[in-house]
């Protein structure tokens, strides 16, 4: 009987691999994050994207960029993710993270070359961020939702990085007015599914505009004659159709006889005209008809019959919006004629079809007891790239006022912030001991890289910059900051370059967090 073999040892001495493999992470990780940082900041620059599809998208919304780069190694896929998280937690702040996070993984890697574990780092970076948090929220100056003119400024902090910030003046009040119509007074979150919106090709930026009610982009069907405006409107939405029942896929009706013929016509006449009455009887005149898919939704006889009972008809309405038109007008969708009764309508003042710059939308508005308010906003562009970008930025400043409701504080924007918290956490630092103290340093020299950015992106002098915010926060000024309007640092809270506490604070944990996991890897396998 041959002896066994002994497993071998070499797995155990092969101690240069864990290494090399958090070395290869770490290169793969900061590459993401360099090719993502010259989009940071008012003066950052945007990214042209061509999707497989075709689709060229024009952005510089961090994750946006990010979503649609083909990330093959694993490690950059996390930042990817990192940046998702940031966009749900805050919803701004998706490049910042991803820099962030880049230079965390610096430092962790000269940490790493002194020899010191690579869990003690991430515990230290851990510890370091709670502390930074503490710091940011010290710093921070609370608001109420009340004082509109902060809810502004800070909307249009977010908006000044995008391409649509010269039109921030409309965009920033729009992104408020639109948040404080749906928020409850004593909420801690909003739903942004109860704020719609629409995109529209034609016209300009400037004619975007919020309509408080809903808008449909679907045309009023007019070929029957039927009225385009309704005032003191009951609208009903129903999801049957209003055409003669078809056999079944396969069979068909075979009529030999004329008067077979003149019969099931008459069948058909009795039978749509029969579903017409009820919905008059049920005294409504605004009829939303949702898409079929197995027959026509409605056909031009029951058109007919509609119109001369002078009832408004929209047909196509998506699936996907039946659930936001049925909250927002307060009316329940209909799946059958038997059960249209005037209980499960909605009210509202004036449904109207009007034309704008060359498109036409429904406008519903003086929309009557509802339990939850919504809110609809139309986009207008001149181009589709033009109209996304408008969208992207519209939803970050929704997400800006969001994060207010969330914590109701602000602190001063323009690399103000991280330079604060580098400066306490080196000081902090002198009073621990051992490797932490280290790592604590570190950490503290890599949220600088905030600032830097923002001067590079603006082109100053970083190293200029850096060393004058550094100078007058250690003189007392918390506030000071990179002011690309000034070109110098200045305070930036009096400057009105304002951001939530929130998008700082998510930024810095998920940053932690992202290194802390990149760091404990110390081996790729792949699984068959």
């Amino acid at each position: 009987m041959a002896s066994k073999v002994a497993p071998s040892n070499a797995t155990f001495k092969d101690k240069e691999k864990p290494q090399e493999v958090r070395k290869s992470n770490i290169v793969a990780a900061r590459a993401v994050a360099d090719a993502i940082r010259t989009s940071l900041g008012p003066k950052g620059m945007d990214k042209m994207i061509k999707t497989g599809k075709g689709e060229v998208i024009i952005s510089n919304d961090g994750h946006t960029i990010l979503r649609h780069m083909a990330v093959l190694h694993p490690v950059a896929k996390m930042l990817v993710d990192v940046s998702g998280a940031q966009d749900v937690e805050a919803g701004d702040g998706t490049t910042s993270v991803v820099v962030l996070t880049g230079a965390l993984l610096g430092a962790a890697e000269k940490l790493l070359n002194k020899g010191i574990h690579p869990t003690m780092i991430a515990e230290s970076f851990q510890r370091a961020a709670a502390r930074s948090v503490e710091i940011l929220l010290d710093m921070s100056h609370k608001i109420d939702l009340s004082d509109r003119q902060q809810l502004i400024r800070a909307a249009n902090t977010s908006l000044s990085s995008k391409i649509v910030a010269q039109h921030s003046a409309l965009l920033g009040p729009i992104a408020v007015d639109a948040v404080l119509k749906v928020v409850a007074p004593d909420a801690t979150n909003v739903d942004l599914n109860d704020i719609r919106l629409i995109k529209k090709v034609g016209g300009t930026i400037d004619d975007t505009e919020m309509v408080d009610g809903v808008v449909l982009t679907q045309n009023v069907i007019k070929t029957a004659g039927g009225p385009t405006m309704v005032e003191k409107a009951k609208i009903g939405l129903i999801q049957f159709q209003l055409s003669p029942p078809k056999p079944d896929m396969e069979n068909n009706v075979v009529v030999n006889d004329y008067r077979q013929m003149d019969k099931i016509l008459k069948e058909e006449r009795a039978y749509l005209l029969n579903i017409c009455k009820k919905i008059k009887k049920a005294k409504c005149n605004v009829l939303l008809i949702q898409k079929s898919i197995l027959r026509d939704a409605v056909n031009d006889l029951a058109l007919h019959f509609l119109a001369k009972l002078n009832i408004l008809v929209v047909k196509d309405i998506e699936r996907d919006e039946i659930e936001f038109i049925s909250k927002s007008l307060g009316c329940k969708p209909i799946a059958d004629v038997d059960s249209f009764t005037e209980s499960r309508l909605g009210s509202a003042d004036l449904v109207e079809e009007i034309e704008s710059s060359g498109s036409r939308i429904i406008k519903i508005t003086g929309v009557k007891n509802v339990s939850s308010p919504t809110v609809s906003v139309v986009c207008r562009g001149a181009n589709h790239q033009i109209l996304d970008e408008t969208e992207r930025s519209l939803h970050d400043a929704l997400c800006v006022i969001r994060c207010l409701v969330k914590v109701k504080a602000l602190i001063s924007g323009g690399g103000a912030p991280e330079i604060e918290v580098s400066r306490t956490l080196f000081k902090e630092a002198d009073s621990l001991s051992g490797v932490e103290q280290i790592c604590f340093k570190q950490f503290a020299d890599a949220l600088e890289v905030i600032p830097t950015t923002l001067a590079e992106n603006a082109g100053m002098n970083p190293i200029e910059i850096v060393t004058e915010l550094r100078n007058k926060h250690e003189l007392g000024e918390r506030n000071a900051g990179i002011s690309v309007r000034r070109t110098g640092a200045t305070n930036t809270f009096d400057e009105h370059v304002l951001q939530p506490v929130l998008v700082s604070t998510s930024a810095i944990t998920l940053a932690s967090e992202c290194v802390k996991s990149i760091l404990r890897i110390d081996d790729i396998t792949f699984s068959r």
